[in-house]
């Protein structure tokens, strides 16, 4: 076999088992990454070949990393502000690659398979963490906030698995509602069920709403008035049925919605996340040094709602990202969200076959689901599910590429 058949090969199935990698440890995750990266590159060089993503978006993503390199000029530690770079060119090689090198419909399908299998297996650790105390696979134990136990699986903490979850569940419910028929949808919906019983498990309100979301944009793009209808009483419903801890919480905020959602502490932190945009508007304080400059920017005012730590995240993305790199950062990436939405739409309509069609609209609500629930969580800024979002990007791009395929090729 040929030097550039062997990068072929490296690239695909590190690409496939990518996903599923993350479910169990990052280190071995960053190890896939890592191998497609560089075989990537290699076999560029060696087939003298050019990188043939949609120039806008790149020029998107671009423009991002420049207003970063500009934010170095109020950054207090270089060094910081340099791996903060490094990690959004890291992120620019995962989806510049997996939108170039998914190359047909059966690669999508196994990488769908991964996706399974890592929700699955993680849905599974999460009930067996809450019956037995820890988890199977590193023996986490088992979380307690506000007298209520939250499972976190082979992650750290619970959330992190909310966000890992709320990120693939849509994949799964998508290919349920739009694709599946007779045996294969009932065994669909187990597993959909499972993951979605292991997402509530964690008790995070963020991931839980973006996964409803998703859910709901699903069964209304699919027409599927019924499941519509059950979504719309569930919500309902849902406040009279929650775990009795919650509900005497709820009543201890005095069923504020904006308190029930984000915690008095995160108040506190958007507040004086706020304060550092509007000390720094256009570049921001320094790409990757929020939490170092955090403590510098907090108020009385603010930290009425709860005390906060002088070095901590935001949180919430997009905050996060108007504090460490202004507003002309996060106006560079609310163009490129546009953009990649906009490609998938398009994508969608151009598919032929039923099953990319799915996958298409389904990979659409799986980033969605990741921005809602960037709302609440620092998502985007931790490095074990940071990566799934740029995984996620490259795979629906690579649909785009597809769709023209089909079209030449009927």
């Amino acid at each position: 076999m040929k030097i550039t058949g062997v990068l072929d090969f490296i690239i695909y199935w590190s690409i496939i088992i990518m996903p599923f990698s993350v479910a169990i440890a990052p280190a071995i995750a960053n190890i896939f990454i890592g191998l497609f990266s560089g075989a990537f590159l290699i076999s560029k060089l060696l087939k003298k070949e050019k990188i043939s993503i949609n120039k806008t978006i790149l020029l998107s993503f671009i423009c991002l990393i420049i207003v970063s390199l500009f934010s170095f000029i109020n950054s207090v530690s270089y060094s910081a502000s340099i791996q903060g770079i490094v990690k959004l060119l890291k992120y620019l090689l995962i989806f510049v690659i997996c939108s170039e090198e998914i190359k047909d419909k059966k690669h999508i399908e196994k990488i769908v398979f991964s996706v399974f299998c890592g929700v699955s297996l993680l849905a599974v650790d999460a009930l067996w963490q809450f019956i037995f105390g820890y988890d199977f696979i590193h023996r986490v134990a088992l979380h307690h906030n506000i007298g209520i136990p939250r499972a976190s699986a082979a992650f750290p903490n619970p959330n992190l698995l909310g966000i890992y979850m709320a990120a693939f569940i849509p994949l799964m419910a998508g290919l349920t509602i739009l694709y599946f028929k007779g045996k294969n949808r009932l065994l669909m919906s187990f597993l959909t069920i499972m993951a979605l019983a292991g997402i509530f498990l964690t008790f995070s309100r963020g991931a839980g709403l973006a996964v409803y979301l998703a859910v709901l944009f699903l069964s209304i793009a699919g027409k599927k008035r019924l499941l519509t209808s059950v979504l719309i009483a569930a919500f309902l419903i849902f406040p009279f049925i929650m775990p009795k801890d919650i509900k005497k919480w709820a009543k201890e905020v005095n069923y504020n919605p904006v308190v029930f959602m984000l915690n008095q502490d995160r108040i506190s932190i958007y507040s004086n996340t706020i304060n550092m945009i509007k000390h720094h508007p256009v570049i921001g304080v320094g790409v990757n040094t929020f939490s170092r400059n955090y403590g510098k920017y907090k108020t009385e005012s603010a930290e009425k709602y709860a005390h906060t730590p002088d070095t901590i995240y935001s949180h919430n993305i997009y905050l996060q990202m108007a504090g460490e790199v202004g507003l002309l950062g996060l106006a560079a990436f609310i163009w490129f969200l546009f953009l990649i939405f906009r490609n998938v739409a398009i994508a969608y309509f151009k598919l032929k076959d039923d099953y990319l069609k799915a996958a298409s609209l389904s990979l659409l609500a799986c980033i969605f689901a990741f921005l809602v629930n960037g709302l609440t969580e620092t998502s985007l800024y931790n490095s074990r599910v940071a990566m799934i979002f740029w995984f996620l990007i490259g795979v629906s791009l690579s649909l785009s590429r597809l769709g023209v395929n089909s079209q030449e090729n009927p």
